[in-house]
């Protein structure tokens, strides 16, 4: 085990109408506030009236921000930006999914800085502070509710990059499951394919003697599968959720990165995806999950035995570990066809015409290599991406 620091300060309001408690937990910050969210169906739902009335009774002027997409763009961050100098606005309440929440998160950070906001997100420069951010979570995914985070494209350039940073953890975050009920069942299979996956970047490592969050992870695995599945038959169910945001909450605050080196080349090779073709980031990462795992696995029998048996529930001689091992992976794979994910980049509409020049970015952007479990090149990076057709 790895040493380490933890520290995770956002304030969690978690269960039925917690969305009544935004006003005294901004007014906590602020009298003015950048309401950051998509389209309408925050509207639909009733829940940008509660928002609003809660904002109102304590008497907090709202700037609204409406039309963030998903993979939220650059432009649209900037835009933010000079929203906020312009309303001299202290305070950025993200509502909805990863996308409008990623999107207030990089606003925040980027009002005090003098310079472009890429600057971050390419390593050019170190946040040093941000505005204070609140979030009211609609989907059950990416965890950037509590995370250090915040994932944007330049559509000028193709690149979808994330930004780590302490200075843009919400100060707190609200998770009402009930909001979460009414999302269709194609986005919400694509958020067990994120969630699962920030798990995984986790559990897959070289660091030994890590049986506290090995545990952990493979729990909340078999949690989420288990959920996710009772859910494609029961739409709705507020039990459920509660149990699918929750997982997707500690899926990704930090926790399950204690002591042990992390991986994240799935995602690095997805971002590249995503940033190109525009397609779902989770329905991308089923694709690259499964060829990763594919590709690396056998030169990590041990660690995918244990996915396998741990997770998967696979039985076999251990004799024939190599089997075991693949028969996890393929029984990974099944989940996913099961949920409706993709599992090829065909049922994308993606063929191998970019790979090469998908490859060169992943790795550019990463120093030369991609992953840690297994430090990958680009020219491992396009075998990859080869299984997935």
């Amino acid at each position: 085990m790895l040493n380490y620091e933890y520290h995770n300060p956002t304030k969690l309001i978690f269960g039925r109408g917690t969305e009544k408690k935004t006003g005294e937990n901004v007014k906590e910050y602020a009298d003015k506030v950048l309401l950051v969210y998509g389209g309408g169906s925050i509207k639909r739902s009733g829940l940008y009236d509660e928002v609003i009335d809660s904002l109102k009774k304590e008497n907090i002027q709202i700037v609204e921000f409406p039309g963030v997409e998903a993979n939220p763009k650059l432009p649209t961050v900037n835009r933010g930006i000079e929203l906020c100098r312009k309303e001299k606005i202290p305070f950025v309440l993200g509502v909805g999914g990863g996308s409008a929440i990623d999107t207030a998160k990089a606003i925040a950070v980027g009002v005090p800085y003098d310079g472009d906001i890429w600057d971050f997100f390419i390593g050019k420069a170190e946040p040093q502070s941000a505005l204070p951010v609140g979030t009211i979570v609609t989907t059950p995914a990416t965890g950037s509710e509590s995370s250090r985070n915040s994932v944007i494209t330049n559509d000028k350039t193709g690149q979808k990059i994330g930004l780590v940073s302490s200075c843009i953890r919400p100060v707190f975050s609200i998770l009402n499951p009930e909001r979460c009920t009414t999302i269709p069942m194609k986005n919400l299979a694509n958020a067990v394919a994120d969630m699962m996956s920030h798990i995984m970047e986790r559990y897959f490592t070289n660091t030994v003697h890590t049986e506290v969050i090995d545990g952990l992870c493979e729990s909340l695995l078999r949690t989420i599968m288990k959920e996710g599945k009772y859910i494609q038959r029961h739409p709705g169910d507020y039990d459920t959720m509660c149990e699918l945001v929750e997982a997707g909450n500690l899926a990704h605050n930090g926790l399950l990165s204690l002591g042990r080196e992390t991986d994240w080349a799935p995602h690095n090779m997805e971002e590249i995806i995503t940033g190109i073709y525009d397609c779902a980031h989770g329905a991308g990462l089923a694709v690259v999950t499964i060829a990763w795992m594919k590709y690396v696995y056998q030169k990590h029998i041990p660690m995918f035995v244990q996915f396998a048996v741990n997770v998967m529930g696979i039985q076999g001689s251990f004799r024939e570990q190599e089997r075991m091992a693949l028969d996890g992976i393929l029984a990974l794979e099944d989940f996913y066809k099961y949920m409706g994910l993709p599992v090829r980049f065909s049922e994308l509409g993606i063929d191998d015409e970019k790979f090469e020049y998908m490859a060169k970015q992943s790795v550019e952007e990463n120093e030369g290599t991609v992953g840690k479990l297994e430090e990958l090149t680009g020219e491992d990076v396009v075998n990859i991406y080869r299984l997935g057709l």
